[in-house]
């Protein structure tokens, strides 16, 4: 007797290959059937509720640079999530029937769910958030803003992140604001963390948190005009010093001829 063990036949090892062959198959598809949630969503695509507020052009929003990339070319809406209707499923709506009274819309986008509330109403639902049993969204993560100047009279947005340890939940609270009342309450009084989240919202894209014990620069010197993160902020071409050089801006570092 020998321990050898037999040599494959061609049979098995041509079903052993196909059923390689067949497993590796299995795995190869696009990739949105892997990641539905990432699909582009095309304007006016069919069951996808989406709100334009802007179009934009090319890709970097630099104008005259001799662009040779193909970008510059590029048109595209600006769009967000539609609101979304109930039910929203699960804690969702145990968190949006407390809050009710106080919410514009509801938006789930990705599994996400962000609740818009008017900034009049917004230090009320801050504190409804903390504080009621149901809730108990005790941690504020963060404060950030965003920038549409295509949303007529929203233009600018606070964001808020908001965690429940009490119920291992995650929301976003969003309000805004027009360009030309860029007024939010401040939240400091119910949440202390939002302290340095504010100033650097404010001194990022110019919201102004009405009642904040002390809203200045955080980042940028205390006299820098503007605010660099806002879409109409210029893309370069502010004088920065750095050891005696200067940074131009980008239609004048260099030229396509």
């Amino acid at each position: 007797m020998t321990d050898d063990k037999p040599a494959d036949k061609p049979a098995d090892k041509a079903a052993d290959k196909a059923a390689d062959k067949a497993a590796d198959k299995a795995v190869e598809q696009p990739a949105t059937d892997q990641s539905p949630e990432n699909a582009p969503e095309a304007l006016g695509e069919p069951g996808l509720e989406v709100r334009a507020v802007g179009e934009r052009h090319g890709m970097f929003g630099v104008k005259g640079s001799g662009d040779t990339s193909g970008y510059g070319g590029l048109v595209a809406p600006v769009v967000m999530p539609g609101a979304a209707q109930r039910p929203y499923g699960g804690w969702f709506d145990t968190v949006a029937d407390q809050l009710d009274p106080l919410i514009e819309q509801v938006v789930i986008h990705r599994g996400e769910i962000t609740f818009h509330v008017h900034r009049d109403n917004l230090v009320a639902a801050m504190r409804l958030l903390r504080d009621d049993p149901a809730l108990r969204f005790e941690f504020l993560s963060g404060v950030s803003g965003v920038h549409y100047p295509g949303d007529a009279g929203r233009e600018l947005h606070a964001v808020y992140h908001l965690a429940s340890y009490t119920w291992n939940r995650r929301i976003r609270v969003e309000t805004s604001a027009p360009d030309d009342d860029p007024h939010v309450p401040s939240v400091v009084a119910v949440y202390p963390a939002a302290d340095w989240h504010e100033r650097e919202t404010w001194d990022m894209f110019g919201i102004q948190f009405d009642g904040h014990p002390a809203l200045t620069r955080i980042l940028m010197p205390d006299d820098w005009p503007g605010h660099p993160q806002r879409k109409d902020y210029p893309l370069g071409g502010i004088p920065v010093e750095y050891k005696g050089a200067t940074v131009p801006p980008p239609d004048q570092r260099r030229s396509y001829n």
